[in-house]
């Protein structure tokens, strides 16, 4: 464990578009790929059975004198993300080296807690558009008022530092172009889409793999900014085609994906008939979302943005006070969420050096 908190949480998206015929088909969604993170199944000695629920374990550090703190999400086996918990849902287990199991901690005389805002958490996306000729001619307004309806539907009101969105664009070039940076200001940020014209591009192939493989450094570099602050790092990407400008490798573009930091979310929006939809789903490891014409953006868009409420309130900051103390040793610790008759436990370990009486 840390006692300088570092860890970045994605306030990732997830969303789904309501089709006609086919919707099952258009939609690929899961949001934890079934990882724990950096937890484990618990010890088979409690007896716990299957989870029900899905904790994956982001961070996790110590503070003295004595407290306990461990930052996960929560989502149902399907994917969907859980939000509006409370402290009283959760039982702590712990293991110390002269246990055989885990014994059960009062939650209350430990002073359990969620602690939401107890940190700062910069929660930054980047907004990927694939601006070549087919989109510029033949969608362009549907995918500007579907990119204004998203930002004004994500961007909170009033603006807030720890809530930022950059756009970029792509096309044939090797270049991933920037539209707009980082900014808190949904007008900022709107009005950067409004000036978008048919003539803005020089290129009219697709680097659709080179867009991948920039905007996944971009996110990188804006985990490593600030190590004092809690960083969240979203790709979203949209395009209606497949790769054209062969700059790069489809194997390097979906090995950046799948080697990057895991605390960076991806998703994808494909439109029309020409994309491939196997590679988008692999890009968009995250979330993936297909739709068959450009009318279709508007409501597509929209459902990322009504999700983006839910998934952000299903990251969890649990705080507790250990009874452990300096020279017990490590210790395992075994969180167990109960919520709506299903159950759900992950398993960590956590060192009480340096620990005392008393808890913040």
């Amino acid at each position: 464990m840390k006692n300088i908190l570092q860890f970045a949480f994605l306030i990732s998206l997830s969303f789904l578009i309501f089709s006609c015929g086919n919707a099952e088909d258009d939609v690929s969604f899961d949001i934890n790929d079934r990882e724990l993170g950096l937890g484990e199944e618990p010890d088979d000695c409690l007896g716990f059975g299957e989870n029900e629920l899905h904790l994956s374990i982001q961070d996790e550090f110590t503070t003295l004198p004595g407290k306990v703190s461990v930052l996960f999400r929560v989502s149902d086996l399907l994917g969907n993300p859980i939000s509006g918990l409370s402290a009283n849902q959760f039982s702590i287990y712990e293991q110390g080296r002269n246990d055989d199991c885990f014994n059960s901690i009062s939650s209350s005389e430990s002073f359990a807690r969620i602690s939401p805002n107890s940190q700062v958490f910069n929660n930054n996306t980047l907004l990927v558009l694939d601006l070549s000729n087919s989109v510029l001619q033949g969608s362009l307004d549907q995918l500007k008022a579907a990119t204004i309806s998203f930002i004004n539907n994500v961007m909170p009101s009033p603006s807030s530092e720890s809530f930022k969105m950059a756009i970029y664009w792509f096309d044939g070039e090797d270049e991933l172009h920037l539209l707009n940076p980082l900014t808190s200001s949904a007008t900022e940020l709107t009005s950067s889409v409004d000036g978008i014209t048919t003539d803005i591009s020089n290129d009219p192939s697709t680097d659709l793999y080179g867009a991948v493989i920039k905007s996944t450094n971009i996110a990188e570099d804006l985990l490593a900014e600030n190590a004092e602050v809690i960083n969240a790092a979203s790709v979203v990407l949209f395009t209606d085609g497949t790769d054209q400008a062969s700059r790069y490798r489809e194997s390097d573009a979906l090995r950046a994906v799948e080697e990057a930091d895991r605390n960076i979310s991806f998703f994808t929006i494909g439109l029309g008939a020409e994309i491939d939809t196997e590679v988008l789903t692999e890009i968009g490891k995250t979330a993936s979302v297909f739709a068959s014409n450009s009318e279709e953006l508007e409501n597509t868009f929209n459902d990322i943005s009504q999700r983006v409420e839910e998934q952000a309130g299903s990251y969890y900051l649990f705080e507790y006070c250990t009874p452990k103390r300096d020279g017990s040793g490590e210790s395992n610790l075994v969180i167990q969420l109960t919520h709506n008759g299903l159950e759900g436990a992950v398993q960590t370990k956590f060192s009480a050096n340096g620990f005392t009486g008393g808890c913040e």
